[in-house]
């Protein structure tokens, strides 16, 4: 694990280097709400996928997550201040442009670098991401109240249950989760989703009742295309193979 310091907070890292023959086309992997690194992209194989095609895979915990500083004010977690983390660490490696591949929160993340931060995004992948872009904030506010409750069983709340379980299971700071939620709200209008210049590949699982319509936000985008992930929902569907193979496909496209 690496770190650094992203505008005074230490963001943690891992840069992998690819395993199969050099692409020289280095990807960044920016996680979910209470995920980390790991949790999104190693466990589900997704790094090493990567590697083996010939990827240098770098891959972050975001702030308030993982290894790295945990933080307690919402004001912390603007979706643009967290985008500027990413840039910074593209600037701390000496990349310039890269593939960026964000899930929920992270493809929320990634659609505010590739606006407003274009010079580094050369191709989107919005995981776990649809029209709630733009229509919505990223997560119900109640999920940071499911943070703070005394514990899982006081909640009766489906969505709720779900994400305190997941974060539990992460063995995530519970305190800077509610943070993250509360300040972690910004959506883009319909204009700032057309701004978006480069390739765009939005994935959502054909179930999933969190992230809103995929085709929808695809349409919204200059050079957006949807991949539907057959039978999984919002969860199951980020270390889908059909996920994995429609990304490497639009990667190979350039």
């Amino acid at each position: 694990m690496h770190f650094f310091n992203s505008s005074g907070v230490r963001i943690a890292y891992v840069d992998l280097p690819p395993t199969g023959a050099d692409l020289g086309e280095p990807i960044l992997l920016i996680h979910g709400f209470a995920s980390n690194h790991a949790v999104n992209w190693v466990n589900t194989m997704w790094t090493r996928t990567l590697a083996h095609a010939g990827r240098r895979v770098i891959a972050l915990d975001n702030r308030g997550h993982g290894q790295s500083e945990k933080l307690y004010d919402p004001a912390q977690y603007a979706t643009s201040v967290m985008a500027r983390d990413a840039a910074a660490l593209l600037d701390h490696l000496g990349l310039g442009r890269v593939d960026v591949m964000g899930y929920s929160m992270g493809a929320r993340i990634t659609a505010f670098l590739a606006l407003e931060h274009p010079a580094r995004v050369r191709r989107a992948i919005l995981g776990g991401l649809g029209d709630r872009l733009v229509k919505s904030a990223a997560l119900p506010a109640n999920i940071a109240e499911a943070m703070e409750a005394d514990s899982l069983e006081a909640l009766s709340d489906p969505m709720q249950r779900m994400f305190r379980a997941f974060a539990e299971s992460t063995k995530s700071d519970l305190r800077a989760l509610a943070a993250c939620i509360r300040g972690n709200r910004q959506s883009l209008t319909e204009r700032g989703a057309a701004a978006i210049a480069c390739p765009t590949l939005v994935a959502v699982g054909e179930k999933d009742d969190v992230s809103g319509d995929g085709p929808a936000l695809a349409r919204l985008l200059p050079k957006g295309r949807a991949l539907d992930i057959p039978g999984r929902d919002h969860n199951l569907a980020v270390g889908d193979k059909v996920y994995k193979q429609g990304v490497l496909d639009f990667l190979a496209e350039a």
